[in-house]
């Protein structure tokens, strides 16, 4: 796959700026709401695609999907 510098998102300077004033803790804790943010709302997201869905194949398309199918759970 080919680099291309057009589809690469970038912190802007700002945002840059007050992450850079964080302690090491305080990004760690950051990036943990995001992921349990993420979770929740991919979880509501899987759910509406699949009403009728049960909650172990719900639990295992947002592993599968939060891992890049990384992770196999059977």
């Amino acid at each position: 796959m080919e680099l291309n510098e057009s589809r690469i998102e970038v912190v802007d300077d700002k945002v840059a700026e007050i992450l850079r004033a964080k302690t090491p803790v305080e990004r760690v804790a950051i990036g943990l709401k995001m992921w349990h943010s993420t979770t929740i709302l991919l979880t509501s997201f899987i759910r509406s695609l699949n009403p009728g869905g049960n909650e172990d194949m719900v639990r295992k398309e947002v592993i599968r999907r939060m891992s890049n199918g990384a992770v196999r759970i059977t």
